[in-house]
């Protein structure tokens, strides 16, 4: 196996005192860095996404412009290319990181395979490149992009793992349940090995 590590969306907008912050968001950067280091010759390729919205317009009606947001499909505004809130959380080290996705662009976008890498490819073919069938899955929110992410990475063929102490949720309720769709999905759900 050929594994890659997939860190979604852990970016200062999401993270506590950001505008769609979730509770031990920076606890889990560190940890990501932490493990990233740690286990550097088991991954490939470590590849990171990040929201990367327009400054103007809705987004595709993913921001909420015209009614409160209804946090299903509409959000408050967030992740707005070159502010600070799109900057990864400064617990990531970004050195450790080979290849950038940028996703949102203009658009709703949840998983890090809707996204472009910095030469405006795709993720699946940049995987197919470097030969991965699979990949670790952490990063935040557990019941938003590292779902939609891990699944879709199980629809491209490739063996998923979210490490889940390396993820941080909105909610406890849908983030279970997002957990346990994965699982019926193929994929596996465990604890970073220490």
């Amino acid at each position: 196996m050929t594994r890659a590590l997939l860190i979604i969306d852990v970016q200062n907008d999401f993270t506590e005192g950001g505008a769609l912050g979730v509770d031990g968001g920076a606890a889990v950067a560190a940890a990501i860095t932490a493990h990233a280091r740690s286990h550097a010759a088991e991954y490939a390729l470590v590849v990171a996404s990040r929201d990367w919205h327009d400054a103007t317009g809705d987004n595709g009606g993913h921001f909420a412009t015209d009614a409160p947001p209804n946090f299903v499909t509409t959000w408050p505004v967030h992740c707005v290319a070159g502010s600070t809130g799109a900057e990864y959380h400064p617990a990531i080290d970004s050195s450790l990181i080979d290849v950038h996705v940028r996703k949102g662009q203009g658009v709703p976008a949840y998983s890090i395979f809707e996204g472009t890498t910095d030469e405006g490819g795709t993720l699946v073919a940049l995987l197919d490149e470097h030969g991965i069938d699979a990949v670790d899955v952490v990063g935040i929110a557990t019941d938003h992009c590292v779902r939609a992410s891990a699944l879709d990475a199980l629809a491209a063929g490739r063996r998923v793992r979210v490490l889940s102490d390396l993820v941080a949720g909105v909610a406890p309720d849908p983030s279970a349940a997002a957990l346990a769709e994965i699982v019926a999905a193929g994929g596996e759900v465990a604890p970073a090995a220490s």
